[in-house]
């Protein structure tokens, strides 16, 4: 029997080692949410793909794309990943699942958030009680969202007082220092119930559609190198977008509350095998 035990770890340390790596570019709401540690075990294996995650803002996972850096993106800022894909950086853009933004704020909401009838009214009642709010101010897909809706808002953060305060950071460390401040902040929903330090602070306003939040899926112009594994992004991408993703993806909750929804036009994984 020892034998036997001993034979299975070796075949199994042997399989390991053989499974192919590739780079992804994601980002920290991804990352935050918790759903990574679900789909990563499942697509090695299922495919033997070994996927390292390389975790940063929309904006720098777009220009690790741009540089050879990665084999593929995976991130939520529309227009950009359209200017990705327009350049030749990318060989086209795939929806793979969405979810939404939602603003954060103290449970007593001095702001006056929670009765506001769009998420740009929610933003102008922040700004016009000059409540603290906190930004990512990474060039994150979530900043370049907030900084959307600030313009429908018409209001200049550049030109507001220390109450709008841009951190540079991703969406648990900014998370955090608003629980610190007891200050508003706008976050992906998936990062905030899986956030543990919630301090004070409350979901206080969702479901206005500019809130809408779609992820996808851009593997890298294998014309950036020999070593961009535009195989293993395609491999990946048949596994994203079939029934077993869609399981997992829509099957992921947090307190019995889902965090994502798939969306992908769905691939058959037996027939693209073939």
């Amino acid at each position: 029997m020892r034998r036997l035990t001993l034979a299975m770890a070796v075949a199994l340390t042997g399989a390991a080692a053989n499974a192919e790596e590739m780079k992804m570019a994601v980002t920290t709401s991804f990352h935050n949410s918790g759903l990574a540690e679900v789909l990563l075990p499942e697509i090695k294996k299922d495919t033997n793909i070994d996927v390292q995650l390389l975790v940063v803002g929309t904006g720098q996972a777009i220009k690790l794309g741009e540089a050879g850096d990665v084999d593929a993106v995976l991130v939520h800022a529309k227009a950009a990943e359209e200017k990705f894909v327009t350049a030749g950086h990318g060989t086209h853009r795939r929806e793979i699942m969405y979810n939404d933004f939602v603003i954060i704020g103290p449970n007593g909401d001095p702001a006056g958030v929670g009765s506001a009838d769009s998420a740009a009214a929610a933003l102008s009642a922040i700004a016009a009680a000059e409540a603290p709010f906190v930004s990512r101010g990474d060039d994150s897909g979530t900043n370049k969202k907030e900084l959307s809706l600030w313009k429908v808002a018409d209001i200049d953060v550049a030109a507001q007082g220390d109450w709008y305060k841009a951190v540079g950071a991703g969406m648990g460390a900014s998370l955090n220092t608003a629980a610190g401040m007891d200050a508003y902040i706008m976050s992906d929903r998936a990062s905030w119930l899986n956030f543990g330090n919630k301090g004070d602070l409350a979901l206080l306003y969702a479901g206005d559609p500019a809130l809408f939040n779609q992820y996808a899926y851009l593997p890298v112009n294998p014309d950036k190198g020999d070593h961009v594994k535009s195989d293993l992004a395609e491999e990946l991408e048949v596994w994203l977008t079939s029934a077993r993703a869609k399981e997992l993806i829509d099957g992921y909750r947090i307190n019995g509350e889902q965090l994502f929804t798939f969306n992908a036009t769905m691939t058959d994984m037996s027939k693209a095998a073939e």
